[in-house]
C-alpha cells in the first residue's frame, strides 16, 4: 500500500513538471517570450488561477486551452487521491478493530496479561512460543505499539476496570498475569478480576515484600518478586552454574530438546485408575518426576504404584514429542488398554 502511494507520488511530480517544461517551451518558442515569463504564463494557467494576459495567436490559445485542461486533470487526479487515502484509512482502520475484537471475543481458556512493561513482554514472549493464546491490556501508547508490531491481540484500557475485563474475555479466561510496573495498580487489578472470577488463577508482580504482602491479601494466587528472583539467579549462577544452566533449559519455552510440563488428570480420561509404573509401560519417554495430588500434597519422588486420580496433576520431563505423547494418554475421552 505505501509503495503504491509513493509510486503515485512520484507519477503525480513528474506530470506536473512534464506540464510546467513543456508548457513554458510552448509560450517561449509561440510568443517569444523569456523563459520566466513563459514559465510565470504557465504555471499561472496550469494552476487555474487565471490567465495573466489573453495569449496572441492560435497557437498560444491552443497551448493556454491544453494547459487548463491538464491542470483540472492534475488538480482532480490529487483530490481523488486524497480522498482515497483518508477513506482507506477510516475504513481500513474499521475494519481492522473489528477484527480484531472479534478475535479476542473468539478466545477460549486463554491468558490476559496485565500491563506489557518488560515483565510482561517477557511473559508474553513465552505464552508465544508455547502457543498458548493471550491478550495484552494496556493503555500506554508504548507498550500498545509494541503489540502491533509482534501482532497481539490487546486491549487499550486500564485492567483495574471491569468493563475492560470483560472486554479481554475474562469470564472465559484460564488465567491472568498482572505484570504492572506498579504495585498498587497490580493490586486494583487482582481485586476487580478476584471479584468476578474469584476461580481465575492470578500470577501477579511486585516490587517489594510488602507488596507481595498486599498482593496475597487481595488474592493473587501466586506472586513473582523480580527483583528477588534476580538476586537468587545470579547467586545460583555463580555458586552453581550448571545448577542453574540445567533449570534455565527446563524452564525455558524455547528449549526444542528438553522441557517441563505439567498435565492434569481430568475423570474423563482413560488414565485414571491406572498406577505410574503401568504408564511407564506404555513407554512414552517422558519421566514423570512429580505428583500433586487433589489434596495439595506434592510427592516428588513418586513410587510406581502411584495411582492417577481425578483433579491430581502430574510433572513430566522430557524432549516436547515424548511430553506430547504422554499428555494424549490424559486427553479426555481416550480410553486405554488396561
Amino acid at each position: 500500500m505505501q509503495q503504491t502511494t509513493r509510486h503515485r507520488i512520484l507519477a503525480t511530480i513528474i506530470l506536473v513538471a512534464t506540464v510546467f517544461v513543456g508548457g513554458m517551451l510552448g509560450f517561449m518558442a509561440i510568443l517569444d517570450e523569456s523563459w520566466h515569463d513563459a514559465l510565470y504564463r504557465t504555471v499561472v494557467t496550469a494552476s487555474l488561477t487565471g490567465l495573466d494576459s489573453t495569449p496572441h495567436g492560435l497557437g498560444a490559445q491552443l497551448l493556454s486551452i491544453g494547459l487548463v485542461l491538464l491542470g483540472v486533470s492534475i488538480f482532480g487526479y490529487l483530490a481523488a487521491q486524497v480522498i482515497d487515502s483518508i477513506a482507506r484509512g477510516l475504513v481500513g482502520g474499521a475494519w481492522r478493530e473489528n477484527r480484531r475484537r472479534k478475535m479476542i471475543e473468539g478466545l477460549r481458556d486463554h491468558i490476559i496479561v496485565c500491563g506489557y512493561g518488560r515483565v510482561g513482554r517477557r511473559a508474553a514472549d513465552e505464552l508465544r512460543l508455547t502457543g498458548v493464546p493471550y491478550v495484552v491490556v494496556d493503555f500506554g501508547e508504548g507498550a500498545l505499539e509494541y503489540a502491533r508490531a509482534n501482532s497481539d491481540l490487546y486491549i487499550d484500557g486500564n485492567g483495574a476496570e471491569d468493563e475492560t475485563l470483560v472486554t479481554a474475555g475474562i469470564d472465559r479466561a484460564r488465567g491472568l498475569i498482572v505484570a504492572s510496573d506498579d504495585d498498587g495498580e497490580n493490586m486494583y487489578i487482582v481485586l476487580s478480576a478476584k471479584a468476578r472470577r474469584p476461580d481465575l488463577t492470578v500470577v501477579a508482580r511486585a516490587s517489594s515484600e510488602d507488596a507481595e504482602r498486599k498482593l496475597r491479601l487481595a488474592g493473587a494466587d501466586r506472586i513473582v518478586t523480580p527483583y528477588t528472583s534476580a538476586g537468587r539467579a545470579m547467586a545460583t549462577l555463580m555458586i552453581k552454574p550448571q545448577v542453574a544452566a540445567f533449570m534455565n533449559v527446563l524452564s525455558s519455552a524455547r528449549s526444542p530438546e528438553f522441557s517441563i510440563e505439567e498435565i492434569l488428570v481430568p475423570a474423563e480420561c482413560g488414565a485414571v485408575g491406572l498406577t505410574l509404573g503401568r504408564l511407564g509401560e506404555l513407554d512414552t519417554g517422558a519421566t514423570v518426576v512429580a505428583v500433586r495430588k487433589g489434596g495439595g500434597t506434592f510427592d516428588t519422588r513418586p513410587p510406581a504404584d502411584t495411582v492417577m486420580e481425578p483433579g491430581d496433576v502430574i510433572v513430566a520431563v522430557g524432549p516436547p514429542d515424548q511430553i506430547r505423547t504422554l499428555e494424549q494418554l490424559f486427553a479426555p475421552r481416550r480410553p486405554l488398554a488396561r
